[in-house]
């Protein structure tokens, strides 16, 4: 019986040494032993990737892109300029073939390029102002290889937007606009545009603010920013959120090289929808103006008109004579507060809200004047047109 006993111990003492071992060294093999255990994965050179919604932590864009790409278009522009005259030497013989023309002189085109955004079916396409200033000629290419010519419907300047009208295609697919104010900061999106004339091309970044103003680049700013790459050639081209829904349009970058340094501004849905709607039923854009030469409360003027600190509003620095805020009874020191109870932080705020007010509706201002709070009454203008 010791003799049994001594073997069995024997036994089970060498199967733990080798299952010791063997869970040390190759795990995989317990594995594989397992009941209902899947055989191992083998990574093949060419193999499918699992699908994007297959839930096994592939990140993928690829559905938001497939349906907002489309949309996308490229936009090169043609514009003809003479080019200065070239001196004719004084010679005998060239006198004779030129008579007295004291120089040649020719037209040569030049081509620039840029994107849009199909936004109806109809062929309404949106890009920015600064893509189609001044061209002879525009021509609209799609992803599908279709080109057609095109015409400015109009344009906005204020905030470097414009609306074309394809001349002979129809049915086309449309970008579906996203919600109005529904981006957030930290939220990811997509940039698609023709960088550099390479073709249609998609980056990624997230919104990096909202309500960027006071760059200088328009008279209206309230800009997306993204670190999504934005180079030139993406102007007037998509911004969109994951799923593919249009949130901005692409305008402009900072960058000392003039390339992406992942800064980049994109005009809002909320505001290119409005001057979109607005030049597509009368061909412009009506603004509210009051006529006024505002300026911000800085520490110094503060103190001055024996405000406090943390005093915000604009300051009437100049009126218009005979314009909207002089027949309201403004005056020049007056303190704008605020706008139909809206708080007024500075002279950016200002100008927006105004010109959100539509001309010949009454305002209400609150004002400081003298130090005391008061309210004054104003019927809005529209904004003068600008030279385009």
């Amino acid at each position: 019986m010791r003799r049994y006993w001594l073997i069995f111990a024997q036994a089970v003492t060498v199967c733990l040494g080798i299952l010791f071992v063997v869970t040390t060294l190759r795990p995989d093999l317990l594995r594989l032993a397992g009941p209902g255990a899947a055989p191992p994965a083998v990574a093949v050179a060419g193999a499918a990737r699992p699908p994007a919604g297959s839930g096994v932590g592939v990140v993928s864009y690829a559905d938001g892109v497939a349906r907002a790409a489309p949309s996308v278009v490229n936009v090169y522009t043609t514009k003809h300029v003479n080019v200065p005259l070239i001196p004719l030497p004084d010679d005998p013989v060239l006198r004779q073939l030129f008579g007295q023309v004291p120089g040649v002189s020719r037209r040569q085109a030049t081509t620039s390029l840029g994107s849009g955004v199909i936004v109806n079916q109809d062929g309404h396409v949106l890009t920015n102002y600064h893509v189609v200033q001044a061209a002879d000629a525009i021509e609209v290419a799609l992803t599908d290889g279709r080109r057609d010519t095109a015409k400015v419907v109009g344009a906005d300047p204020d905030t470097d937007l414009a609306v074309l009208k394809l001349s002979t295609l129809r049915a086309l697919p449309a970008a579906t606009l996203a919600a109005d104010r529904g981006l957030r900061v930290g939220d990811v999106v997509l940039a698609i545009g023709n960088p550099f004339g390479v073709g249609q091309t998609t980056t990624q970044g997230i919104v990096s603010a909202l309500g960027r103003n006071g760059l200088g680049l328009n008279t209206y700013e309230n800009f997306i920013q993204t670190d999504a790459a934005i180079n030139p050639g993406n102007s007037g081209g998509a911004l969109v959120d994951a799923e593919g829904n249009l949130v901005g349009i692409n305008t402009a970058i900072y960058s000392e090289s003039g390339g992406s340094m992942g800064i980049g501004f994109a005009t809002p849905i909320e505001i290119a929808r409005k001057v979109m709607d607005d030049i597509v039923k009368t061909g412009g854009v009506k603004r509210g103006w009051l006529g006024v030469e505002p300026q911000d409360v800085t520490p110094e003027l503060a103190r001055a008109f024996g405000l406090g600190a943390d005093a915000k509003g604009a300051i009437i620095a100049g009126v218009m004579r005979d314009g909207p805020a002089a027949r309201g009874g403004l005056r020049v020191g007056d303190i704008v507060q605020s706008v139909n109870g809206k708080r007024m932080a500075d002279t950016a705020q200002l100008l927006a809200e105004v010109a959100q007010q539509p001309p010949g509706q009454r305002a209400t201002l609150g004002i400081l004047r003298a130090g005391k709070p008061q309210d004054v009454s104003i019927v809005v203008g529209t904004r003068p047109g600008q030279p385009r």
